[in-house]
């Protein structure tokens, strides 16, 4: 037996402010919660295993890079246009120590969570 990543949950503070980001980054809607939270989920056509994505409000601050984030692929191919449009929603580029010839973009959302967009499948 083994386990399927089922959810990726990201705390902060700005439930608001990271609901609209990350509902419009993923293309996702968002249900509020009555705890605090909001909770994002996939288009109705999605496949069943495509995540859902929990936004826990949290008063910690973030400290330092984040250890675990999401690797994430535009669905027609376009890293650049992706790119461009994450920025046009706040996101901005952040520096990982990552190269050029890497094969994925670094950036942060509006509260600084890293997260990648990947030039290539994951799987290849």
């Amino acid at each position: 037996m083994a386990l399927r990543i089922a959810q990726w949950t990201l705390d902060v503070h700005d439930l608001d402010l990271m609901a609209a980001f990350w509902s419009a980054a993923l293309g996702y809607r968002v249900d509020r919660g009555d705890d605090a939270g909001a909770k994002l989920y996939p288009p109705d056509d999605a496949p069943p295993d495509v995540l859902t994505v929990w936004l826990q409000r949290v008063d910690e601050p973030k400290r330092d890079k984040v250890r675990g984030h999401p690797d994430l692929r535009p669905a027609d191919g376009d890293v650049d246009a992706e790119v461009e449009r994450l920025l046009g929603l706040g996101a901005r580029h952040a520096d990982v120590g990552q190269t050029d010839d890497d094969p994925f973009v670094v950036l942060a959302d509006p509260e600084g969570n890293e997260f990648c967009v990947l030039r290539n499948e994951p799987r290849r």
